[in-house]
């Protein structure tokens, strides 16, 4: 069993913006095509374009209708490794591969320990695990260490992929042990929550629920358009062929 640290001095972590996700998956590509040649590289491809492809993804986007009283909506949910301060994939975990830094409580693994018994994919609730088939060990979102921490980017860019690629800034990165930082005042603004408090792993991301749908747009009521009346003669008579 590895032990976890006492005290982190840092909680660096991501939020998300459940309203603003759009889905587009710019996301997901980013954090493939970066990681890809990072800190956990490489990542598997096997059959793409076949029938049974295969392959490590650190980061997904679910999409979901949801409906509510004023009518339905498509949420989109992204779902990756959530850094959790008592992650259950860190305590079962047999060769001390999987760990929890104290620096920055950044959950991470060390490739070299671990022997793909896949006793941390089992444990975690949150399907964050990926098991690579190629190198038979395991691996996962890293918050891309080898951005965040890298002094040749300008300091805008010390963030995890995924941020930096989102179009619309629904995806936010920062220190949410600092109650004073931007990114843990948006979440006490917006009343950021945690994924399944119940099981008592205490994610460090966080999701900022959709705003109700009375505050997103004013309602319009646009005349309904009216009935095309169809052409006469030749013109009309080319139209209706066309339109068969």
């Amino acid at each position: 069993m590895t032990c976890l640290p006492a005290h982190t001095e840092k909680k660096l972590g991501l939020v998300i913006d459940l309203d603003t996700c759009v889905g587009c998956q710019a996301c997901v590509t980013a954090c493939k095509e970066w990681n890809a040649g990072g800190h956990m590289a490489p990542l598997t491809d096997i059959d793409p374009y076949g029938g049974h492809a295969d392959g490590v993804w650190f980061n997904r986007v679910h999409s979901y209708e949801h409906t509510t009283e004023l009518g339905g909506r498509t949420v989109n949910f992204p779902r990756s490794c959530l850094h959790c301060e008592q992650p259950a994939c860190v305590t079962v975990c047999p060769t001390g591969a999987s760990y929890k830094r104290a620096s920055d409580g950044i959950v991470l693994v060390d490739e070299d320990k671990c022997i793909g018994c896949k006793l941390c994919s089992w444990a975690c609730p949150y399907g964050a695990r990926e098991f690579d088939t190629d190198v038979g060990v395991m691996k996962k979102c890293t918050l891309c260490v080898d951005r965040i921490y890298n002094d040749n980017l300008a300091t805008e860019d010390r963030v995890p992929a995924c941020v930096a690629a989102c179009p619309t800034s629904a995806r936010h990165f920062g220190d949410l042990g600092d109650p004073a930082s931007a990114i843990s005042q948006l979440v006490e603004e917006r009343g950021g929550v945690d994924l399944m408090p119940e099981l008592g792993y205490k994610p460090t991301n966080k999701y900022l629920p959709p705003r109700a749908r009375s505050e997103r747009a004013a309602k319009v009521d646009a005349p309904a358009l009216e009935p095309i009346k169809a052409e006469g003669g030749f013109l009309g008579w080319i139209d209706r062929m066309l339109s068969n």
